[in-house]
């Protein structure tokens, strides 16, 4: 059974998902950085995925990133599957800026997260929504 680690779950907020994945907006306003974790459980890496759903997880990576570059224009889309402190597999997806608070180095560890107002954080969920109609609701905690 599928579960969300404690540490995303308390650093985002829930976006909807999608066929493989639950989609989460981090709590962080500083950078639009969204993060994808296939539903599927006691996962770390990529290749412990099956074929289907590695092919499956960078489909939804390469429409998340469409949507992102098409809302946000960044100079660079980062996307990264760390997992140096939670193991859980999940794919971060961040719009980078040169005139970003970390620019060019990593964005980890360079300033307090700002969280996001509710609204702002909805507005955000609804626009990368609008380009991804494969996305639902979440259906489950």
């Amino acid at each position: 059974m599928f579960t969300l680690d404690p540490r995303l779950q308390q650093d985002t907020i829930p976006a909807g998902e999608l066929p493989l994945s639950r989609l989460l907006l981090m709590n962080d306003c500083s950078y639009p950085w969204l993060i994808l974790v296939p539903r599927r459980p006691d996962i770390r890496e990529i290749f412990q995925l099956d074929e289907a759903d590695r092919g499956q997880l960078l489909h939804e990576s390469t429409r998340l990133s469409q949507a992102l570059y098409a809302i946000c224009r960044p100079d660079k889309l980062n996307i990264a599957a760390l997992g140096n402190v939670v193991a859980q597999l999940h794919l971060h997806h961040v719009a980078r800026y040169r005139t970003d608070p970390a620019w060019p180095a990593p964005i980890w560890g360079r300033a307090p997260a700002v969280p996001y107002a509710p609204e702002a954080a909805k507005a955000f969920i609804l626009q990368i929504s609008a380009h991804l109609p494969e996305l639902s609701p979440l259906t489950s905690p």
